[in-house]
């Protein structure tokens, strides 16, 4: 179920802007060379929420679905790539009690 590109880019919208542009750029460089189990993953992975999805890019939550797993391992690249990745700073302050 291979999907052409500028299709691609149109599921992809998101209400989230960081995801708008991880997606976006991701379908643009590297959507066309997944193979045919990974292009289906990555469809999956674009059925759910936002944050959820958000989440699992930034690494704040893992997936137990291997061929996901390989396609996030990609978007987390592109994500950090694109400087948008996760910050930390909020979370280590609440963990030290300096809040």
């Amino acid at each position: 179920m291979s999907i052409d590109a500028g299709r691609m880019l149109w599921r992809c919208r998101r209400g989230m802007l960081e995801l708008d542009i991880v997606l976006r750029v991701f379908v643009e460089q590297c959507y066309a060379q997944l193979a045919e189990d990974e292009a289906e993953a990555f469809i999956r992975l674009l059925e759910l929420e936002d944050n959820d999805l958000w989440d699992l890019v930034t690494g704040r939550m893992t997936i137990e679905d291997t061929s996901q797993r390989k396609v996030l391992e990609m978007l987390k690249k592109q994500s950090l790539c694109l400087g948008l990745e996760r910050d930390d700073g909020l979370e280590q302050h609440e963990q030290d009690g300096s809040l």
